[in-house]
């Protein structure tokens, strides 16, 4: 075989998938292997696909937009959360071990219920813009915003809230009603945005306790693996000092 004949070889791919389905009574977790040649371009949302189209149907995983923006296909690859359909195989050993993302609610297989979690997180800390008075007129057109800061805010609206940092996050195993960081990256929106009309001190009793700012043990997990890389520690550090500032006030 001459030398590019082999380097056109394509690599034979190894993955082993932990399986379990909770609906099931007769369900065990059991890791289940999957050989598969590798493609081209092939990612871990084609190959799962593959899998489930030729070798079985029953397969179990989550996706949406197959562009990293629904977050739906976040797993857990060779012991790191992240996105299956931004994943190459190429950037990968040949055996690649496939798990759910820990902390949600187990679907079946890789399949989690991450919408249930952020739903819970995001009426805790009531995320979304509070206007001042019940009678706001909202007819009234909105005051300039300055450009920077539009940025900023928008900087931090681009989390797809697929938990990927919730389950890197050393605290969310320890503390089951932490808002993990993509809460308090929301929190951290909110108080950029000036038509919110909270103060310090209402984020205070949103965010100021174990559970919230002060819980986070600065591990870094979970700016490690965000599909977005957002500067969620930067964020967390921000709000930790605000909210030392309002608790002493």
């Amino acid at each position: 075989m001459t030398e590019s004949a082999a380097t056109s070889t394509p690599r034979k791919l190894r993955f082993h998938v932990l399986r379990h389905d909770p609906r099931d009574k007769a369900s065990e977790p059991h890791v289940e292997t999957f050989e598969l040649e590798e493609a081209a371009g092939m990612t871990l949302f084609i190959a799962l696909n593959e899998i489930r189209e030729r070798l079985d149907s029953s397969l179990a995983f989550d996706f949406v937009c197959r562009a990293g923006i629904c977050g739906s296909c976040g797993m857990v690859v060779n012991g790191r959360p992240g996105l299956a359909c931004r994943t190459l195989t190429k950037d990968l050993p040949a055996d690649i071990t496939l798990a759910p993302l820990p902390a949600f609610e187990l679907i079946a297989d890789l399949s989690v219920n991450t919408g249930k979690w952020m739903r819970g997180m995001s009426e805790r800390l009531e995320t979304w813009v509070h206007s001042l008075g019940q009678d706001a007129d909202l007819d009234r057109l909105e005051e300039r915003m300055e450009p920077e800061l539009a940025d900023r805010i928008y900087e931090l609206d681009r989390c797809i809230e697929g938990g990927c940092c919730v389950a890197a996050c050393g605290t969310a195993r320890m503390r089951e009603d932490f808002v993990g960081a993509v809460g308090l990256n929301k929190i951290a929106r909110f108080r950029l945005d000036p038509r919110d009309s909270r103060s310090d001190e209402d984020f205070y009793e949103l965010v100021g306790t174990d559970d919230g700012v002060f819980g986070c043990m600065t591990l870094l997990g979970c700016q490690d693996v965000c599909p977005k890389e957002l500067p969620l520690q930067t964020q967390i550090a921000f709000l930790r000092r605000k909210m030392v500032r309002t608790g002493l006030s």
